[in-house]
């Protein structure tokens, strides 16, 4: 995938969240082998949610095979799998493509992890994840299966007809989205206040390379950082941004997702009255940032006020998911997500 300005978006992303590496540096570990993981999860959350609960992949049925459910995940660039391998994009005269992905998304993803549990096959589980996509945006696509104007991180206007088609067949639907409300309008803010000199972490944190925590790795990102030898007025800028500009940008966030998220339960509600529908909340990659830190936890509060309002939807706390140093889940990440998904469904 080959688009500058994401490629720029990313890395300023990456550069906020390496602004607060200590935190970091705390969550971030190697990936286990497959024995140690269910373990370490449980370690992790200290509830029974987080143990393997997909189904053994030679599972077989007797006789003849029962007819599938359907499986649609909503949400950005964290449902889509960005930072896995094998997420498949193409670029066209709109933008980012993301089509082949709807069921061609990584393995590693919690939604192939769900489908897995639930025994779907691509047909039958659904991956509609649009990175950079914000509440407003996804409300645009579930109501007309497609965006009236670019999106702000990718600069890509998402229209796939088949949107609503998916929705309407589906019998469970899960909606993970809102980081990018708050996380896009503080990237931009990064980008412009140090001029874009965040793009030379592109490599670094694009590569994967940070993924494994390491003194090595840690002494690479120190030193890139040092490298964007900010000037005085670049860093008073970013000091700004930071202490004071990010709790106006959550503030504004916020509202614009807690009257996004009912509206867009209302629309899917209007073409699939009998779906299961599943709120996935929010983790916080980076902790040390107070205005970031309240942000999450509030939304996590308002998505299960609201799950509880309504027949038909549960709400999925994700609070501990793992991420890697571009702030997506690594690869126990979605595995706890994918667990802490299929536990609610129990």
């Amino acid at each position: 995938m080959k688009n500058k300005k994401f490629a720029s978006f990313l890395a300023a992303a990456a550069a906020l969240v390496l602004l607060a590496m200590p935190a970091f540096a705390a969550d971030e570990q190697t990936e286990l082998p497959a024995s140690e993981a269910a373990e370490v999860q449980q370690e992790q959350t200290a509830a029974p949610a987080e143990q393997e609960t997909a189904l053994p992949a030679d599972a077989q049925t007797d006789g003849e095979p029962e007819p599938q459910l359907t499986y649609v995940a909503l949400g950005d660039s964290i449902a889509a799998g960005v930072g896995l391998p094998g997420v498949l994009c193409t670029q066209t005269e709109s933008g980012l493509d993301y089509s082949a992905n709807f069921e061609g998304y990584p393995a590693q993803s919690y939604t192939a992890l769900v489908a897995q549990g639930l025994g779907l096959d691509r047909q039958h589980a659904i991956d509609l994840g649009l990175p950079g996509l914000m509440s407003a945006d996804l409300l645009d696509m579930v109501q007309n299966s497609g965006m009236s104007q670019p999106n702000q991180a990718t600069g890509s206007t998402y229209t796939y007809p088949q949107f609503q088609d998916y929705l309407r067949k589906a019998d469970i639907i899960s909606i993970q989205i809102g980081s990018n409300d708050a996380t896009v309008p503080c990237v931009m803010g990064l980008g412009e206040a140090t001029h874009w000199k965040s793009e030379k972490l592109v490599e670094l944190t694009v590569s994967g390379d940070l993924r494994n925590f390491s003194l090595e790795n840690l002494q690479a990102m120190t030193n890139a950082l040092r490298q964007l030898r900010l000037t005085p007025e670049e860093t008073r800028d970013t000091n700004r941004l930071l202490f004071h500009g990010m709790d106006v940008i959550c503030r504004d966030a916020y509202t614009q997702v807690t009257t996004n998220l009912p509206l867009i339960l209302q629309e899917i509600r209007k073409l699939n009255p009998d779906a299961t529908i599943l709120l996935v909340g929010w983790y916080d990659p980076v902790p040390l940032l107070p205005a970031w830190n309240r942000y999450f936890c509030d939304l996590n509060r308002f998505a299960k006020e609201l799950a509880a309002q309504q027949e038909g939807v549960t709400y999925v706390p994700v609070t501990f998911t793992q991420t890697s140093s571009d702030a997506h889940p690594t690869v126990r990440g979605h595995r706890y997500i994918a667990n802490q998904i299929l536990s609610a469904l129990k």
